[in-house]
């Protein structure tokens, strides 16, 4: 039996390299999100007006999802098969190249139908970069870390969402500042994206560095590696394929509407990009530091306890946070974005470690891979989308509020159908 736990300095570069590249990775994603809510509507579809417009950017930022669990079956595939350090170096090249091509793509007006088609596809390609991402660089910083810890330390890489998020808001915002909004319609809103090269660059250099997982070295080196990891997973670990999926859908949607449909949610009622995007820039900070210590409370209580008061806090937020957005004083958004953050960033630490614990070494990439990134299609993808089109219809967000309760409910069923993990050894 081989068992986790290396020295302080390898582990330290192993974290160090999980949070740089996620944070890559989720900065080159979510800058499309934030784009597509504000300035892709205009550029790449001209002749639809308002939310229409709007909506059918965020159509093309839902392809995103749609790609990864895609990518997560290819990259969970070949990171049980060859490794987990290959593969997030793979993932990294691929996203980093679609950011800096979107940021090149001409519009509508240059190039007519292709503008949205070669937009389409390029998000496609971010999605299935994405898909392999999580479950690699949890899993490399679990695989490496002790037991006692190992929630805290594998929060860690959750990180990158938020920090992602915050570099994506901070440098759009950077840029509408600097240029006027013509400008920055024409022009200013590239920059961001190819900026992303400079990032890319640095993410490589850190993963390079890293050592393969000694767990999975293990199997390797014993030849016992899963020939078809993802069915295997679905054979031998069905329940947690579902306790992974179901966690996930309540966290995963909870996020994107205090961030994304936001911003939709702000346009209609007439409240300034400016406000909502600084409030999501300070609630991300906050968020970040709220997943580390959702993670340190799971390495004490459980994963369980502290993830399922987390759901439910969160879902009750949701009643009271549309109405603070709504009285358009930017103190209660504030407050509204940095509470809901808070907790979601509090759920999201207390689970980082509970998908690893799931499963065994050779099918732990598919595995989670699998259950986490199927939620994203039905909840990141879904939340934002389906947010947008009941807002254009009722005028009001009640019917997202509903919705998100409910899957915040799953993510409670998720947690509380499998039993506590915590206390887990993870073995080869």
């Amino acid at each position: 039996m081989v068992t986790t736990g290396v020295s302080g300095r390898r582990l330290g570069r192993v974290v160090s390299a999980g949070v740089v590249g996620t944070t890559v990775e989720f900065y080159d994603f979510f800058l499309y999100g934030a784009a597509a809510a504000t300035v892709f509507g205009p550029v790449f579809f001209p002749h639809s007006d308002g939310l229409l417009g709007v909506l059918l950017a965020l159509v093309t930022y839902a392809v995103g999802f749609a790609a990864r669990p895609l990518g997560g079956l290819v990259f969970g595939h070949f990171g049980d098969r060859v490794g987990r350090k290959r593969l997030l170096v793979i993932s990294l090249v691929l996203m980093g190249s679609a950011s800096v091509l979107i940021g090149l793509l001409p519009g509508y007006e240059q190039i007519g139908i292709a503008a949205p088609l070669l937009l389409t596809a390029l998000r496609l390609v971010q999605g299935f970069a994405l898909g392999g991402e999580f479950g690699g660089a949890v899993l490399l910083v679990a695989e490496h870390g002790p037991r006692e810890r190992r929630g805290f330390w594998t929060a860690w890489p959750q990180t990158g969402g938020p920090l992602g998020n915050l570099l994506a808001t901070a440098s759009l915002a950077a840029v509408a500042a600097s240029t006027t909004a013509a400008q920055y319609s024409a022009w200013g809103w590239r920059i961001p994206f190819l900026a992303s090269i400079l990032l890319v660059v640095v993410g490589l250099w850190v993963r390079l560095r890293v050592a393969e997982s000694p767990l999975f070295q293990a199997v390797a080196d014993q030849r016992r590696e899963a020939r078809a990891p993802v069915l295997e997973a679905l054979r031998r670990y069905p329940r947690e394929v579902f306790a992974a999926f179901a966690a996930r859908v309540g966290e995963n949607a909870a996020f994107y509407v205090f961030t994304v449909f936001l911003l939709v949610y702000a346009g209609s009622i007439g409240l300034p990009t400016a406000i909502t995007t600084a409030a999501v820039t300070v609630g991300s900070l906050v968020q970040a530091l709220a997943m580390l210590a959702g993670g340190a409370l799971s390495d004490r209580l459980g994963r369980r306890p502290v993830a399922i008061g987390a759901a439910l806090a969160c879902a009750l937020w949701t009643l009271v946070f549309f109405p603070l957005v709504a009285g358009h004083q930017s103190v209660l958004v504030f407050l509204a974005v940095a509470i809901g953050l808070l907790l979601h960033g509090t759920l999201t630490g207390a689970q980082s470690a509970f998908y690893a614990e799931l499963f065994g070494t050779s099918v732990r990439y598919s595995g989670v891979s699998l259950g986490y990134q199927a939620a994203t299609v039905l909840a990141g993808a879904a939340a934002p989308l389906a947010g947008t089109a009941l807002l254009r219809t009722t005028q009001s967000p009640t019917p997202v509020v509903i919705l998100l309760v409910c899957c915040l409910a799953l993510t409670v069923v998720g947690m509380a159908v499998v039993p506590e993990t915590a206390r887990r050894e993870l073995t080869s």
